[in-house]
């Protein structure tokens, strides 16, 4: 069974730094799209960043761009989302998804939570004024 585990979450002031980890087991870790996604308190959830493991692609929200580092280790099967200047609209429960062997056309719609097959359990983030 594909499971991805997120964890990493926690209580920061603003300005502060977190690394949030995705680890992934019950597939080849060689074709895939992770993507972390965020919900807050009454909002929809909302794409943060993805990478494609094919080229190695990126991706990223306008409201986190220059501030979020999506990496991969694909010895260790993990998905890191290095999260720097955090700001407490920051605050929300953070989740990672997966979708494996991705359409072509992945990059341009990695931000809508139905492209992804898998999600772990969120890991909370809170950022404190």
């Amino acid at each position: 069974d594909v499971q991805l585990h997120a964890s990493g979450g926690g209580l920061v002031q603003a300005g502060g730094s977190l690394r949030l980890s995705c680890a992934a087991s019950g597939f080849t870790f060689d074709d895939y799209a992770i993507g972390w996604f965020r919900q807050a308190p009454g909002k929809e959830r909302e794409g943060v960043s993805c990478i494609s493991s094919s080229d190695g692609s990126t991706y990223y929200a306008d409201s986190v761009k220059g501030r979020f580092t999506i990496s991969s280790d694909n010895a260790k099967n993990t998905v890191y989302l290095q999260m720097n200047s955090l700001k407490p609209e920051d605050t929300a429960v953070y989740y990672c998804a997966a979708v494996l062997t991705p359409d072509p056309g992945h990059g341009s719609s990695w931000y809508y939570y139905d492209e992804y097959d898998y999600w772990g359990q969120g890991t909370l983030v809170t950022v404190s004024s």
